[in-house]
This record gives structure tokens, C-alpha cells and sequence, in this order.
């Protein structure tokens, strides 16, 4: 039974996806209104970069304090860790419906918030909320969308979440766009996310529960009228007939083990279990590596980092932005094509090794961009009024030798003021305010304020891309799928829980240490420490991440209960698409 199941799966591409959808459509309609809570996901992760340019403008406390920028963008971060966590026991305890709209009230009420919030105070409030609705969605959606898809084309389903996402990322980028000369724009930017939350809560009160999560609650009938919906009909007792089996398995090693109640005696029960353990092994693997390449200091501060190339335009930033974004959505419609086609493992290895030569090119060129800099020249600098002259620059007793960079360095609160004759030019080191700023502009010069003009930026755009490219159709959808199936049936609220906030814990340690690691190292050396964490990574991957590809779920648990090895024999070509 298994070998035909793998030859069936092994032809399987998005054609067949498509088709499988067009025969019955109730699965598509599943399938995108839970995924909206991915689009969700990915708007108001995506909306804050060009939002929080904005937000300095017209709040002088967040554009002195870097920490107060990092707060507001990783705050959403920080919810999503307890929404997660929040997240995987009420999907356990009150099922995957219920969770997303849960998720979606809090969308609702973070997204009015952050629109009407009269200081950054209350933005970070906003972002809290939007964070625990962010966290639930993150793993709430796959679980229902692959819980409702036929084993054959599950990969291809669940990547529709991962589309959405980057689909929302996008999204944000184009009304963040739309919205730069409105009145009120952040206001705007932040507060469009409750639109489709609210659409979603509607969509979803007509949807019903996971037929997985109903069957092992004890509504077998009501799970099996959803089956006759989703399955063809010679299919549906096979997979009721492969939850029984699941199920009784289940109680054989609780009964062993001594199976435990409350969420503590679950988490000792869980750890116990073989299969749970090697698939967490597995499951926070991926979720802690997607994030240690550095991603989200793209899909968070884009805009700042191609100001860092030495694009000073906000307008410019945003616009150049929207390109690698649109290019991280159109990455997730390669995953569809090819995860069920060519698995879940060799995708993600692929992609991390295009992610570590990126993000080493990305090291060079903004190394190279430092130390081809404009200096700062003395004649253009008392071209402006006395008071205007940088305070630092002018009493330094080294001030012939600065640069652009130094210049901008954070200590001295100053910003570059390019010639009138060549922004890349030597140019003015300036006090860094309004009425300075100014007078730089009305002379119709660009005003500098995170990077310097350089003859190379435009290739930082490039790699910038090329990372999206490789990282999107791998390491940015396949760890959602994988957890989505590598867990038992009675662990896989709890187990995509842990993962989750894993993933959100790393994101947070890598959102909220960003500027300050440009600030130290310089964006050279911060993108040279994301391509060490990613070697690190891919190693992990390589040992502790089996194929799921085309398996059932409860094959899945088989095949971990066993143990898996990269290294172990391969008897058959049935047995290594099971095994590796």
C-alpha cells in the first residue's frame, strides 16, 4: 500500500493540485479562507517597515532611540511567542476553528489601536495584540489547511499559506506606497489589517472544524461527512480506517508511558513519545534556522537597509522594497510547484545554500560601500549657515580624515548633506534636525541619514533579491509544512505550538538586535554573522530533518517512531522516499 501511495505521489506537481481543486472546489475554499489568516500574518509583519519610517517623523522620541524603533517593530514579535504558545493549546483543547477566529478578533482590535494610537506607547500596545493574533495564525492555518487536504497534494495546499504570506508582505508594501503622501499616512498603513480580519471571522463561522481534530474528539460521523467533502469516496475509509489505527496506537503508548493530564503532564507525555520528540527535533530545527538567515531584518527593515545602500528616499526605499517582496510571493508559487514534487528536505537545502553565498556577496558589497564613502569636505560643510555644521565634525581633532560613515555614526546625531554637483561626491556633515534637514533639500540636495551615497547600491538591490529568490520557495514555506505533518495526531496542536514559538523567539532576538548589530558591526559584519548562523544551520538540517513527502500522517509517525538517520542504508527506492 505504501509503495503505490509513493509512485502516485512521486508524479505529483501543482497540475495536479490544480486539477484535484477544480474536481472539488470545497478544498480550495478551505484552503484560502483559513490562509487569509496567513495574509494577515505577513501584512502586519510586513506593513511596520515602511510604516515605522513614518512614525519618525512624527514622533522625534522614536527617531533618536533606536531601541524605541526596535521595540515597536519586535513587539508584534514578542505577542506572537505567547499567541503560539497560547495557540497550540487551544487548538488541542477547542480545535483549529475556533483558534483562527480567536486570531482574528485580535487582529481586529490591535490593527484600531495602532490607527488612532496618540503616542509610541500605544503603537506598541497595538503591536502586542496584532503579535498574539499573528502567533495563533502562524500555526493555526497550516494545521487546518493540512488537515483538510488529501495526503497527495497537502504540500501544494499548505503552500497557499505560505503564498498569502508572502502575498500580505507584498500587500503591505503597496499600501504603504499608496499611502506615503496622505495625511495620516502610518495611521493608515497600520490600520487597513482589519479589513480582512474581518473578513476572515465571517468566512470562517460558515467552515467547519478539522475532520482530524473532530475524529479524535469523538465525532467520527461529523468527521466523516467532511471526508465525503474533501476525499473521493474509495478514499474515505481508508483514512478513517488509518485514524483508528492512529488512534489506538495512541493509546497504547499512553497507556505505557503513563499518560499524564494538564498542559505540564502533556508536555512530559509528549516528550516521552519518541515520535514527538525526533519530530520536534525536526519541527524547531526548521523553525529556529528560517529565522537565523536573517529574513525578517529584511522583511522588517527593507526599507532602512536600502537606505543603508545609499537610497535616501523614502519613497525610493519603499518602491525598491516592494521589489523584493513581490519577488518573495512569486517564490511561494515556485514551492507549490515543486514541494510535493521533489520534497520537503532537498528544497530547503537548496535554498540555504543560495541563502549563505547571498548573504556573503550582500557582506562584500556593503563592506565595499563603506570604504568607497564621499569624505566630508570643509568648503561644502561651511556652505551652510555656522549652526548648522555638525558640532562633532567641527570639533574633532581628526575631522580632516571623516567620511560619510563617520559622519552618520549614531553617536554624533548628524546626517550627510550631498554636493550640488554629484551626490556621490564630497559632501556636508550637518545637524541631524528638521529645520537642517530643510535647508540641505531646499538647495536640491539628498539628505543622508543610515547610509551614503555608493556607486554599488544598486547591486545591494540586486542580492537582496536574489536572497528573497532562493530563500522563499525553501526556507520560507517548507517549515510551516513540515510542521504541519510531522506530529501525531493528539500531539500536533501541542507540538506546532512549540515550534511556533521557537520560530518567534529567534525572530525576536534577530528583529530586536538588528539596528544595534549594524550599529556595532556594521551591515557587512551583520550580514556576515547571518551566513555563519545559516551554514550552522543547514548542517542541523541535513542530520535531523526526514522527508514527508506524499506519507500519510500517520506513516509519518510510523517512520519516527523507528528513528531516522541521513547516513542509514537504503534498501529500496520505495524505502527511501520513506525514510530520506
Amino acid at each position: 500500500m505504501v509503495e503505490s501511495r509513493i509512485s502516485r505521489t512521486d508524479k505529483t506537481e501543482f497540475t495536479e493540485c490544480w486539477r484535484t481543486s477544480w474536481k472539488t472546489p470545497y478544498i480550495m475554499r478551505l484552503a484560502l479562507s483559513a490562509g487569509i489568516g496567513g495574509l494577515l500574518f505577513g501584512y502586519d509583519t510586513g506593513v511596520i517597515s515602511g510604516a515605522l519610517l513614518y512614525i519618525r517623523e512624527d514622533f522625534d522620541s522614536v527617531d533618536e532611540k533606536t531601541w524605541l524603533q526596535e521595540t515597536i517593530v519586535s513587539m508584534a514579535v514578542a505577542g506572537a511567542i505567547f499567541g503560539a504558545a497560547a495557540g497550540g493549546w487551544m487548538n488541542d483543547r477547542f480545535g483549529r476553528k475556533k483558534s483562527i477566529l480567536v486570531a482574528d478578533m485580535l487582529f481586529f482590535v490591535g490593527a484600531i489601536i495602532m490607527a488612532v494610537a496618540p503616542a509610541p506607547w500605544v503603537i506598541i500596545v497595538g503591536r502586542i495584540f496584532v503579535g498574539f493574533g499573528v502567533g495563533m495564525a502562524s500555526m493555526t492555518a497550516p494545521l487546518y489547511i493540512s488537515e483538510a487536504s488529501p495526503h497527495r497534494i497537502r504540500g501544494a495546499l499548505v503552500s497557499t499559506n505560505g503564498l498569502l504570506i508572502t502575498g500580505g508582505q507584498f500587500l503591505s508594501y503597496l499600501i504603504n506606497l499608496a499611502f506615503t503622501n496622505v495625511a495620516g499616512n502610518w495611521r493608515w498603513m497600520l490600520g487597513v489589517a482589519s479589513i480582512p480580519a474581518l473578513v476572515q471571522f465571517v468566512l470562517m463561522l460558515s467552515l467547519p472544524e478539522s475532520p482530524r481534530w473532530l475524529f479524535r474528539n469523538g465525532k467520527e460521523e461529523e468527521a466523516r461527512s467532511i471526508m465525503e467533502r474533501i476525499y473521493p469516496a474509495e478514499e474515505v475509509e481508508e483514512e478513517l480506517s488509518a485514524l483508528r489505527t492512529a488512534a489506538e496506537q495512541e493509546k497504547r503508548i499512553a497507556s505505557s508511558l503513563g499518560d499524564e493530564g494538564g498542559l505540564f503532564g502533556q508536555l512530559r507525555s509528549a516528550w516521552r513519545n519518541d515520535a514527538v520528540r525526533r519530530g520536534l527535533y525536526a519541527g524547531v530545527t526548521v523553525q529556529v534556522a528560517q529565522q537565523f538567515v536573517g529574513i525578517n531584518t529584511v522583511m522588517y527593515y527593507s526599507p532602512t537597509i536600502i537606505q543603508f545602500a545609499g537610497f535616501a528616499s523614502n519613497k525610493t526605499a519603499m518602491a525598491l522594497s516592494l521589489i523584493t517582496s513581490g519577488l518573495n510571493a512569486v517564490g511561494s508559487i515556485v514551492s507549490m510547484f515543486f514541494v510535493d514534487r521533489y520534497g520537503r528536505r532537498r528544497l530547503m537545502i537548496i535554498s540555504m545554500i543560495g541563502i549563505i553565498t547571498c548573504l556573503i556577496v550582500l557582506s562584500i558589497i556593503f563592506f565595499r560601500a563603506s570604504v568607497t564613502a564621499p569624505k566630508i569636505s570643509p568648503t561644502e560643510t561651511a556652505f551652510f549657515s555656522p549652526n548648522a555644521s555638525c558640532r562633532a565634525y567641527t570639533e574633532a581633532i581628526d575631522a580632516g580624515s571623516w567620511g560619510c560613515m563617520t559622519c552618520l555614526n549614531k553617536e554624533n546625531h548628524c546626517g550627510f548633506c550631498s554636493s550640488g554637483m554629484n551626490p556621490r561626491a564630497d559632501g556636508a556633515c550637518l545637524e541631524m534636525n528638521d529645520e537642517v534637514r530643510g535647508m540641505c533639500r531646499a538647495e536640491k540636495r539628498i539628505w543622508y541619514t543610515k547610509g551614503c551615497p555608493s556607486k554599488v547600491g544598486f547591486m545591494a538591490v540586486i542580492f537582496l533579491g536574489l536572497y528573497i529568490i532562493v530563500y522563499s520557495p525553501g526556507m520560507g514555506t517548507v517549515p510551516w509544512i513540515v510542521n504541519s505533518e510531522i506530529y501525531p495526531l493528539k500531539y500536533r496542536g501541542l507540538g506546532g505550538g512549540i515550534a511556533a514559538v521557537s520560530n518567534w523567539c529567534s525572530n525576536l532576538i534577530v528583529s530586536e538586535t538588528f539596528l544595534t548589530l549594524t550599529e556595532h558591526l556594521g551591515s557587512s559584519g551583520t550580514f556576515m554573522l547571518f551566513a555563519g548562523l545559516s551554514l550552522t544551520g543547514v548542517v542541523f538540517i541535513f542530520l535531523l530533518v526526514p522527508e514527508t513527502k506524499g506519507l500519510q500522517f500517520e506513516e509519518v509517525e510510523k517512520m519516527l517512531h523507528k528513528g531516522y538517520s541521513p547516513f542509514k542504508k537504503k534498501r529500496s527506492k520505495s524505502n527511501e522516499n520513506v525514510v530520506g
